[in-house]
């Protein structure tokens, strides 16, 4: 996180709870049964992109799920548009990217386990 300015640690911090918020509400019917969230938000210096992290589990469903996610962007960055315009004056162009931190974890399990 070094070199991310107040301003976008703080902008980053508030998009991830929206967004957050925004997946939640679609319900995990909308992502075939998929537990999505939003692991963290990294925003560009001039806060006109960010790039949200989500994890996916199950894990088998994550490629379909980002799919999803990614054709949805659209409509979420819209919705996040209603929920910042006060703050922002731009609504970031959203970058959807998986956190592959949990099959790390996951991995590491399986081989402490062997």
């Amino acid at each position: 996180m070094e070199g991310e300015s107040t301003r976008q640690l703080k902008v980053a911090r508030q998009l991830q709870r929206d967004i957050a918020e925004i997946i939640r509400a679609k319900g995990m019917a909308t992502f075939q049964g998929a537990l999505v969230s939003v692991s963290g938000v990294k925003i560009s210096p001039d806060l006109a992109v960010a790039k949200v992290y989500i994890s996916i589990f199950p894990s088998n469903k994550q490629q379909a799920v980002l799919q999803i996610v990614q054709d949805m962007g659209k409509s979420i960055r819209g919705e996040l548009g209603r929920l910042v315009a006060k703050q922002l004056r731009i609504v970031p162009e959203l970058i959807f990217c998986l956190d592959d931190s949990l099959d790390y974890v996951e991995r590491i399990d399986e081989l402490l386990s062997k």
